[in-house]
């Protein structure tokens, strides 16, 4: 990408009348939403959630684990020289991250709008605006990959995005990627009290959807169990190394949506799965 950073009108937004349900919703559906959902929202997204982020630094989620202290891609010094794939990139904060420890990171995101802001924030990390089901690269073209809360809680094919990860890495490459922790999606998307009572089945597959007054969905985040999401690992071609849940530190006191210290002290908001490439 070489367009400059332009602001645009967010008064319009689809989801504004947006009517909040459980059905199915398959591949072309789901990221014609997540185009379109991140399109209106990656202003407000960076506004509000920029400052904990930061420019360049690798947030594995709303807990704060940073990658310069869990060294999930692997020791930190290893990293120079090597070409990492970000998938769902956003405003390019991890990349950034990565580049300053000597790597040769490649940003990736379905939605321009976030990579506007990645040229506003700067620095010479390449832009890519691809699908995560259909990358735009030759077999073996890295080392890792990675992909903090990207991609892959809105995809309703998670085998075909890790497909093409394990397609694009060379052999023995690490995928690392961090989701909600899936156990979350028995609770109400609530910080508070109200957010500590189980009130749906764990096990219902059926993805939430935010649609239109014409029934098109503005929205849309598919639920996998952790042994589904096992499954979908090694179906991709992945070996699992580890999973990780990141517990709740005293220093974060902040509120995230549904992830507050509140909730991280008793139930887990976060699952970072490490795998490698099955040669």
């Amino acid at each position: 990408m070489n367009q400059e950073y332009e602001q645009e009108d967010p008064s319009f937004s689809d989801e504004d009348e947006a009517e909040a349900t459980r059905r199915d919703a398959r591949d072309a559906e789901s990221s014609r939403a997540s185009r379109g959902w991140w399109d209106r929202n990656a202003d407000e997204y960076q506004s509000d959630h920029g400052a904990f982020l930061g420019d360049d630094r690798f947030v594995w989620g709303p807990e704060g684990l940073d990658e310069a202290e869990a060294g999930l891609l692997g020791p930190v010094e290893g990293l120079k020289g090597l070409d990492v794939l970000e998938i769902g990139a956003g405003a390019a904060q991890c990349s950034r991250w990565l580049a300053a420890q000597g790597a040769r990171p490649v940003a990736l995101d379905l939605s321009h709008r976030q990579l506007q802001h990645a040229l506003r924030i700067g620095g010479e990390v390449p832009l890519v605006e691809a699908d995560a089901g259909a990358l735009p690269f030759r077999d073996g073209s890295f080392d890792l990959a990675c992909s903090a809360y990207g991609a892959v809680p809105f995809v309703a094919d998670p085998v075909r995005v890790f497909r093409e990860v394990r397609r694009v890495l060379r052999p023995g490459g690490r995928w690392v990627f961090s989701v909600t922790h899936p156990i979350r999606w028995a609770f109400p998307d609530e910080p508070g009290p109200e957010g500590l009572s189980v009130a749906a089945s764990y096990f219902d597959r059926t993805p939430y959807v935010e649609q239109d007054e014409r029934g098109r969905a503005v929205y849309v985040e598919h639920h996998r169990t952790i042994g589904d999401r096992v499954r979908d690992v090694v179906a991709g071609g992945f070996r699992l190394v580890d999973l990780v849940e990141p517990e709740w530190p005293a220093w974060n006191s902040q509120e995230w949506g549904g992830w507050s210290p509140l909730r991280g002290n008793l139930i887990p908001g976060t699952a970072i799965f490490v795998c490698e490439r099955e040669d």
